[in-house]
Parts: structure tokens; sequence; C-alpha cells
């Protein structure tokens, strides 16, 4: 175990470096592969000991080897918590026994850290990365499936996908102003993850999403940061709701029961 859990760690970092490059270059409708990593103020190429995840930036000390100019904390940041969170994903498919799904789990991760920063940049769910992630995550739970032996699995993901899917197209159709639909293309990846745990997670996962947009809604709304016509992207709340349920819906799940039934 210390072994994955190292693996996953390195693995996080060196994704969360790439991820960067997905982030700032993907809005822009920009090649991920050419230019080489290069620094956007005097377009210096970086060096290949600068590259290294979280080592280069501390390294330059936040700023270009060549103009000097600063480098943005954001990118040490995506590094870190891309490392963290393959981390704590890694060590949840071990409790939860869903270690043949960890490569669908870690690759929804990385693209749900994408797909949030992207969201909260330009309030966009960008095609390129949300529909090829239809095909991937098919094939990864599948395999998990069979290796797992469970394909009770593969039909909850069917059947999640096709609920959160369908659930956010009637409110986008309802009610276009308040949502995309980027959000309901992203619901039937989130449905597909969180069916094939378990339908407790695919519950807990689609109310979190709503709570925490709501909360964190009426926070806009009391700091007067912002009024009832604010847009807040919803992408980052659905990946944070997903993320709960993965970590925390057979204690919710129970909690509720108990509170229903001993009431």
């Amino acid at each position: 175990m210390p072994i994955l859990i190292a693996a996953a760690a390195l693995l996080g970092l060196a994704i969360g470096s790439f991820l960067n490059v997905v982030i700032h270059r993907m809005p822009l409708e920009q090649s991920l592969s050419t230019p080489g990593s290069h620094c956007p103020t005097c377009g210096s190429s970086i060096r290949a000991r600068h590259n290294v995840p979280l080592l280069g930036w501390l390294m330059l000390k936040g700023r270009c080897a060549d103009c000097r100019s600063p480098i943005s904390p954001r990118y040490p940041l995506v590094e870190l918590a891309t490392g963290a969170l393959f981390v704590a994903v890694t060590l949840q498919a071990h409790r939860l026994h869903e270690l043949p799904a960890l490569p669908a789990l870690l690759f929804f991760t990385a693209i749900g850290i994408a797909l949030s920063l992207i969201d909260l940049d330009v309030h966009r769910l960008p095609n390129s990365i949300v529909i090829p992630s239809y095909p991937v995550l098919a094939l990864m739970l599948t395999v998990a499936a069979v290796v797992a032996d469970d394909p009770a699995a593969l039909v909850r993901a069917g059947i999640g996908g096709l609920a959160l899917f369908g659930g956010y197209f009637v409110l986008a159709f309802a009610y276009p102003a308040g949502m995309g639909f980027g959000d309901v293309k992203l619901a039937g990846i989130i449905g597909g993850i969180l069916g094939f745990l378990s339908y407790q997670a695919l519950i807990v996962g689609a109310f979190a999403a709503f709570l925490l947009g709501g909360v964190v809604g009426i926070a806009v709304l009391l700091s007067r940061a912002g009024s009832r016509k604010t847009a807040l992207p919803f992408g980052p709340f659905m990946i944070a709701g997903t993320l709960i349920a993965l970590f925390t819906a057979p204690q919710i799940a129970g909690a509720y029961t108990d509170l229903v039934f001993n009431a």
C-alpha cells in the first residue's frame, strides 16, 4: 500500500503540471503540445530543471528565470492539490474495496480539477474535455466491473448517468438562465461515476452539489459580493459534490436513516 500511495502522489504531481497547461491553453483554443512550456511575459522557454512540479516554482522563487516576471502561485497549488487528491482518492478507494475503479476515479479527479478552474475562469465547461471523457470512463468502468466481477456496478453506472443527465437536462430546459448545457453533459459523467459506486453515492453527490451552490450563493448575497443576477459557475459545485459523496456517502446516508427511523 505505501508504494501505491507514493505512486499516486508522484502521478498526481505530474498530472497537475499538465493540468496547468490544459487550464491555461484550452479556453484559448491553443495547442496543448506546441509550443513547449514558456514564460507568458517574455516568451522564453522553461528549462527542463524548472519544469519539475512544485520544485521548479520553488527554485525560481516564483519568478521567470529570464525576465523575473512573477509566476502565479496557482501553478504549484494546482500541482499540490492534484497530488493530495490523488493520494486521498487512492486511500478511499482502498477503504471502499474499489481499487479496480481507481483509474476511473483518478481520471475523473484530474478532469474535475481542470473543469472546475476553467469554469471559474471563463464560465464554460469545454466539450473537448467533457465529451471524450464519456468513452474513456465507460471503458475504465467496464474493465473495473469485469476485474471486480461486479456487473451490477456497471448497470448502476448506466442508470446513474442517465438519471443525472436527464434531471439536469430538464432543469436546463426549464430554466436556461440558471443551468447551462455544459452542466448537463458533465452530469452524465458524474452520474456514471457515482452510480458505479452506489445509489447512496449518487443521491448524496447530486444533492451536495445543489447544497454547496445554495450556501455559496447565499454567502455571496450576504457579503454583497454579488446580487441575485450574479452568475456562479455550477461545474465546481458538481465536482465538489461528487468528491463529498465519494468520501462521505455511507456516513451521510447512515446518519439520515438513523434520523428518520429513530426520531
